[in-house]
């Protein structure tokens, strides 16, 4: 298959999945999308989407668990707070000739997989501002000090939620490889936050691959697409980033749990429900009363 999109899920994360599905066929019913198993607990999220979605399940699960196995080996159990995250990388030796990878805190307001035509002339591309922030969540300066990267290089640095390439431009050994020289050298990651791959992920890209476009560097520019961002104005079911006057291509709550009352919760409830009645919010319990509360209201409730 020439082109199509990886996603990684399990049971856990069904609801924000379907969001995710459900703004990605709203603007694309065709594009060939593969779940790769976050971990063992998938089987019903797999159904969800393969009735609905015409979603498959990655052919290769053996892969994915040596992958596992592999990292584990070199980084131990305890180095990352979600390794599974890892399991991202399958998307390199899948069937896709190009594709995007695409996290389920995500929904998206195009014909997202257009994207891939920056390849044509790049061989890796993102669309974030993870940059703009400095190198944190990635690196630390020791990686600039060391003279690892140069700080031009850094300004390459891109969120792992939401990414495109070509197949196999990353080898098994590639990845192996990587994993064996970043355990090598702790102090030069950024995990104060709990990220995981992505730091990574951002050293082997920025190693190996040359060709790599933040599509946020476009002429004209290109619209934000952080849930954390206050000043995107609602225009229909999408979103318009008023510094350059551009509808968003998607909304990622990277960082933002997802559930009434965060940002742009209205935007997320939308595509979740777009084929089916919202359930109705229950009121909040009650609070629950003061210890002499109850005391008196037993006394007052008493028939002397």
């Amino acid at each position: 298959m020439q082109r199509g999109i990886y996603i990684t899920a399990n049971d856990r994360v069904i609801e924000q999945t379907i969001a995710l599905l459900n703004s990605i066929r709203f603007y694309d019913a065709d594009t060939p999308i593969i779940l790769i198993p976050y971990d063992d607990n998938y089987h019903h999220v797999a159904e969800r989407l393969s009735n609905s979605y015409g979603v498959t399940v990655y052919d290769d699960l053996p892969f994915i668990e040596r992958l596992s196995q592999r990292l584990q080996q070199i980084f131990g159990d305890r180095f990352f707070a979600r390794p599974n995250q890892f399991r991202k990388q399958a998307c390199w030796f899948g069937p896709f000739e190009e594709f995007l990878y695409i996290d389920t805190d995500v929904v998206v307001f195009e014909r997202i997989i257009d994207n891939l035509d920056y390849l044509k002339q790049y061989d890796f591309i993102c669309s974030d501002y993870q940059h703009a922030g400095g190198i944190k969540n990635v690196f630390t300066t020791q990686i600039i000090e060391d003279r690892v990267f140069s700080v031009e290089t850094c300004h390459d640095i891109f969120n792992g939620g939401f990414w495109g390439a070509r197949k196999q431009l990353i080898s098994e050994s590639d990845l192996y490889e990587t994993f064996e020289e970043c355990s090598s050298h702790p102090e030069y990651f950024d995990f104060s936050e709990k990220t995981s791959d992505q730091p990574i992920i951002n050293y082997m890209i920025l190693k190996r691959i040359a060709r790599r476009f933040n599509i946020v560097r476009r002429s004209g520019g290109a619209p934000g697409n952080w849930a954390g961002s206050p000043h995107f104005i609602r225009h229909g079911h999408g979103l318009v980033d008023p510094n350059l006057n551009q509808p968003l291509q998607y909304l990622h709550w990277a960082g933002v749990r997802l559930e009434p009352g965060c940002p742009y919760w209205d935007v997320w409830e939308h595509y979740r429900y777009l084929h089916e009645p919202k359930p109705m919010q229950l009121p909040p319990p009650p609070a629950a009363a003061h210890p002499w509360q109850q005391i008196i209201n037993k006394i007052k409730s008493s028939k002397f």
